[in-house]
């Protein structure tokens, strides 16, 4: 699935608060978005189509009422499937390497990896 780059950031702030948000929410926290306000509507409806984000029920807001939105996948699940759509697929073992050469892992990290690696 092809996400656009305001996409995304909206994907970011559901990710990272990790739960339901109205449209005002989503608004009031992306806080170095790069689209204007007034699409935001647009861009909600582009990620419903695409199934990227789902509804979740309804919130009050004001007088009225307004949908709320959460992700239909996590970060990681959709970098993998980003991955997976590509022409070249990388070798997972050399993919590791490449991440954990760029990427840090602490101790706890690092045990919990292992553990994966045990039961596959």
């Amino acid at each position: 699935m092809y996400l656009t780059r305001n996409e995304i950031e909206i994907m970011d702030v559901l990710w990272r608060e990790n739960r339901a948000l109205s449209r005002g929410e989503i608004l009031s926290l992306s806080t170095d978005k790069t689209w204007m306000d007034s699409s935001v509507h647009i861009l909600l409806n582009s990620m419903l189509k695409k199934g990227a984000i789902r509804e979740a029920g309804f919130v009050k807001c004001g007088k009225t009422c307004g949908r709320v939105y959460e992700a239909a996948f996590s970060c990681e699940e959709y970098h993998v499937g980003t991955l997976d759509s590509t022409r070249c697929v990388p070798d997972p073992i050399a993919l590791a390497k490449a991440y954990l050469a760029a990427h840090r892992l602490d101790a706890g990290q690092i045990e919990k990896l292992k553990a994966i690696l045990d039961e596959a």
